[in-house]
């Protein structure tokens, strides 16, 4: 049960108190290491450093808001998924991010990448990444997608209709060519995660049921079509998992059907695909598994209902999601104004506004994530109080941290910087009020490197076919 106020959430008992489970910190001015990337550390001064730069020296060259990934950071975590699921294909998510630099590390750590559109195929391509190594997925994959796929020579489709089978079965006989593809299946699974991004429950947008029975029809529509070439079942259940128990019981329902399809149809497919979607911490109450573990344990499972059905192990694919690149950046703001704001009962809640938002963070206001910040440019002896840092929008739910402690002082002019938004925040950024989507800067060794330039208003205005040229 909620308290509700009829002047609304903001008006409700406790509402002040923030969560039960953040506490005044001891020292305002450290890190949670969990929280941040790799090189990310605080100086003699309180200046946080990433890549060996520290932020008030970078963004002096940048401007803020800036999203700032850690180079060192990125690659690590791609290693650390390599090297733990090493007998597994391993594919980086375009969706999360995507540049043609990040596609380029990717490749050279020794991952496959997943595209879910025509844009990220483009970049994927002109990175120079090898097209074999590219799994494209998407719910409504339209006849000119199917069709580039196929020529470029994309190395699996993941089929997630039946008017796609029937497209893609007309493209590869109108080019004489055959493709590999997956059926991406629904395995009735509810993962702990937001309703919007739990995606193996029955009533979604993504796959074929198979419950309903669908998942065995499009398997054998897809035997039926000369020119496809079935690898096997595709299952996701979903982003920001912490465990492997959803997997479980996932795996125990697609290898079924993969046995049953195999014994009753004849068909071997060599290769599973169990998606992934593997959760990174936001906030002191976030406990993600290592790859390593989380390698372990899945592996067991899938070894265990192998067993089971008395079937071979196919090559097993993972989709890591987030848990790459999400924690590798941070995104620097500059505040703009401090505004306490007396409430019902001489309450005062401290709204802490940025020069960003929802334009470059739309999570808060989409999925109710949870964010923490820390003040990156000094050190503070103030008492630290608790705050809500919101962006410039206009837009009540322009919320970027909804609660954290911040120092006392915290003025006009200080850096604040936000961990965790490596994922999804770049890629789902808009021009809402006509904002600029700001710069993604890598750091390493003491260096900066812009990969995605800040947007310009000759960019805003770009395609406004009213300005006179």
């Amino acid at each position: 049960m909620s308290t509700t106020h009829e002047a609304g959430w903001a008006h409700a008992p406790g509402a002040l108190r923030g969560p039960a489970w953040l506490q005044p910190p001891a020292d305002p001015n450290a890190l949670v290491p969990h929280l941040w990337s790799l090189t990310a550390h605080k100086n003699a001064d309180g200046e946080l450093t990433v890549g060996g730069l520290s932020l008030p020296a970078l963004v002096a060259d940048v401007n803020t808001p800036a999203y700032v990934l850690d180079e060192a950071d990125f690659r690590a975590r791609a290693r650390a998924f390599r090297e733990a699921f090493a007998d597994y294909d391993v594919f980086y998510a375009g969706k999360a991010f995507l540049c043609t630099t990040v596609a380029q590390w990717v490749a050279e750590e020794g991952l496959s990448l997943d595209v879910c559109s025509a844009g990220e195929l483009t970049v994927a391509l002109r990175a120079g990444f090898d097209p074999a190594r590219i799994g494209y997925h998407g719910n409504n994959k339209s006849y000119a997608e199917l069709r580039r796929a196929v020529a470029e020579g994309v190395g699996r489709i993941v089929l997630d209709s039946f008017a796609e089978v029937e497209r893609l079965a007309r493209i590869t006989a109108e080019l004489d060519r055959s493709q590999a593809v997956m059926v991406r299946v629904t395995a009735g699974v509810e993962a702990h995660t937001h309703e919007y991004i739990a995606t193996a429950h029955e009533d979604q947008k993504f796959g074929f049921s198979i419950t309903s029975g669908d998942a065995w029809d499009a398997v054998r529509r897809v035997l039926d079509a000369p020119g496809l070439d079935l690898l096997g079942l595709h299952s996701h259940i979903g982003s920001q998992i912490f465990d492997s128990s959803g997997f479980e019981v996932a795996a125990r329902r697609v290898l079924a059907l993969h046995a049953r399809i195999s014994a009753e149809l004849g068909v071997d497919m060599p290769e599973l695909d169990l998606g992934g979607g593997f959760g990174i911490a936001y906030t002191t109450q976030d406990d993600p598994s290592d790859p390593a573990q989380l390698a372990t344990e899945i592996t067991k499972i899938v070894e265990h209902e192998c067993k089971a059905l008395e079937i071979d192990q196919p090559r097993l694919s993972i989709e890591p999601g987030r848990a790459i690149v999400g924690p590798s950046t941070c995104t620097v703001y500059t505040v703009g104004t401090v505004k306490p704001v007396a409430l019902d009962g001489g309450a005062v809640r401290t709204y802490v506004s940025v020069d960003g938002g929802m334009s470059d963070n739309v999570r808060t206001a989409l999925y109710d994530a949870d964010y923490s910040c820390t003040i990156a440019n000094r050190a503070s002896s103030a008492t630290p109080v608790l705050s809500r840092v919101v962006g410039k929008h206009c837009e009540a739910g322009d919320i970027v941290v909804r609660d954290e402690f911040l120092p006392g002082d915290l003025a006009p002019g200080d850096l604040v910087a936000v961990p965790g938004t490596g994922a999804y925040c770049r890629s789902m950024a808009s021009n809402y009020n006509h904002a600029l989507r700001p710069p993604v800067v890598a750091v390493r060794d003491g260096v900066a490197r812009v990969l995605v330039r800040r947007e310009t208003e000759d960019d805003l205005l770009a395609t406004d076919m009213g300005v006179e040229q």
